[in-house]
This record gives C-alpha cells, sequence and structure tokens, in this order.
C-alpha cells in the first residue's frame, strides 16, 4: 500500500511534469513550424547542392543536414531517394547522419532542457564525426 507521503511526492511529481510540459510548449511549437519551413523550401534544393567532390560533399552533406531535420525511419526512404537520383554515397551518409543527430532548429529546445554548453558540444561533435563516419564509411566499401 502506498502511504500519503508517497502519493504527495508521486502528485508534485507529475505537477512539476505537467508545469515544465506547459512552459516548453510554446518553444516546441515554434521549433516545429521552423523546421516544417525550412524543409519545405529546401527539400527541391538538396539534389542541386551537391558537388560530387569527395571534400566537399560530405561538408555540404553535413551542412545540409544540420540546418533540415529527419526521423531516422524516413532517412532510408530519403537516402535511397537521393541516390537514385546520382547523389553520392559520401554526401548522403554525411547528410543522414546530421539530419537525424544534429539539430540546428532544436537547438533553443534541446539549450532550455539540457543547457546550452551541453546542446553546443553534442551537436558540433556529431556534426565532426558525421564528416569523418561519411568519409570512413566510403572508404571501407571502396576495400570490399
Amino acid at each position: 500500500m502506498e502511504s500519503k507521503e508517497e502519493k504527495n511526492t508521486l502528485n508534485q511529481a507529475i505537477l512539476k511534469a505537467l508545469q515544465l510540459f506547459k512552459s516548453s510548449l510554446p518553444i516546441m511549437i515554434g521549433v516545429l513550424l521552423l523546421i516544417s519551413l525550412v524543409d519545405l523550401f529546401a527539400k527541391d534544393y538538396y539534389l542541386h547542392i551537391f558537388t560530387g567532390n569527395f571534400i566537399l560533399d560530405p561538408l555540404i552533406g553535413s551542412l545540409a543536414g544540420s540546418f533540415s531535420f529527419g526521423i531516422p525511419i524516413t532517412s532510408y526512404i530519403v537516402g535511397g531517394e537521393l541516390l537514385k537520383k546520382g547523389v553520392s554515397l559520401i554526401a548522403i551518409t554525411a547528410f543522414i547522419m546530421t539530419w537525424t543527430t544534429v539539430g540546428s532548429a532544436m537547438l533553443p529546445l534541446e539549450a532550455s532542457f539540457l543547457g546550452k554548453k551541453f546542446a553546443f558540444i553534442r551537436n558540433g561533435i556529431n556534426f565532426v564525426f558525421a564528416i569523418i563516419v561519411s568519409i570512413l564509411t566510403v572508404l571501407t566499401l571502396q576495400l570490399f
């Protein structure tokens, strides 16, 4: 059986969570609207921004993915479509990695919940490693 103290603690925790959600709701709505707007205008330009250059494509892909937003399950579809259109695998790998792990549009929300320092460091590390992993992925595939 639960004591009154346990019920009171649970109720306080639920109220605190609801207050946090209520205060972050305007930020979440703004971020989602911004993401939708950026993706709407950028969708047609993805095919035109890649150069085919082994050095520039991962950087361009990482930048484009950082300013877009996507969920991992749809990345397979997007990656496949870009590959069909002739975009290099190195560019797609960098794009998809940052598309799902680096969130420039989500940065304000992440910073408000986890702190600015953590948010910037996490996004920076993911950005750099997306470039490194995309290059290593293509080099590894060329060995086989």
